[in-house]
């Protein structure tokens, strides 16, 4: 299994910590939060991952170098020169994401207790292009799936901004999904990105392609997540692990 772990993000809400330290090398319990990660995700059977870098991602080179890579082959998707957001950074790494088998995405800055292999397996008995890790906890910001578990469109609850490409779309027919920021994708995706190209967002490009083709909830009811990319959310991590 191949993945690929989001850790470019500047940091900006773990200030002033992240101003001499990048995000994904911010300990928890004692260890920095990509290093609860890979183990995770080697744990599960992912033997190859690519990890994208920008805002002090010297430091997490060097870091992976200090611990041979954690046994398995950990490659660099550099966005030094210029942050890429979620979607441009999937893109940037196709190289070593192309080929025939899915691969999974997860934020750094996410512990949960979601079962990669089961996640994994859902979608390869399903084959839709994507495959989404949501839950029903309480957040600002909603993916909306039909009965059918495909997504059909976004709704911020504070705004009222709704998105969503489906003709006669009605929010009152949709299920509202936290979104978890784990995933898993199939190569065939890079089909659907020929005409993206720099810094853009995942989310708002699955929006872009919902109504086109199969992107699916895994709705997981007894999800435990936390995102440790908030100050009040490090605090408790240790507890949560």
């Amino acid at each position: 299994m191949k993945a690929m772990i989001l850790a470019a993000g500047m940091g900006a809400r773990l200030k002033p910590l992240t101003d001499t330290t990048p995000k994904a090398l911010i300990p928890v319990d004692g260890k920095p939060m990509i290093e609860h990660l890979i183990l995770k995700l080697k744990l599960a059977g992912v033997d190859k991952i690519v990890v994208n870098i920008h805002h002090l991602g010297d430091q997490i080179i060097d870091f992976l170098a200090q611990n041979n890579n954690f046994g398995i082959d950990i490659q660099i998707s550099d966005e030094r020169d210029y942050l890429l957001d979620t979607g441009g950074a999937i893109k940037k790494a196709q190289p070593f994401l192309d080929g025939d088998e899915p691969f999974l995405v997860h934020n750094v800055d996410i512990l949960s207790n979601v079962d990669i292999q089961k996640l994994y397996q859902s979608h390869i008995e399903t084959d839709p292009l994507a495959t989404l890790l949501v839950s029903k906890r309480d957040t600002s910001r909603y993916l909306l799936f039909n009965k059918e578990n495909q997504l059909c469109g976004w709704h911020n609850k504070e705004t009222g901004e709704i998105k969503s490409h489906f003709p006669d779309f009605n929010l009152e027919m949709h299920t509202q999904y936290a979104f978890g920021g784990i995933y898993i994708l199939s190569p065939r995706i890079f089909e659907w990105m020929d005409e993206w190209t720099g810094k853009f967002s995942i989310i708002n490009f699955f929006l872009s392609i919902a109504a086109k083709t199969d992107i699916h909830a895994y709705p997981m009811d007894e999800l435990r997540l936390l995102d440790i990319g908030k100050p009040n959310a490090l605090e408790i991590a240790p507890d949560f692990l």
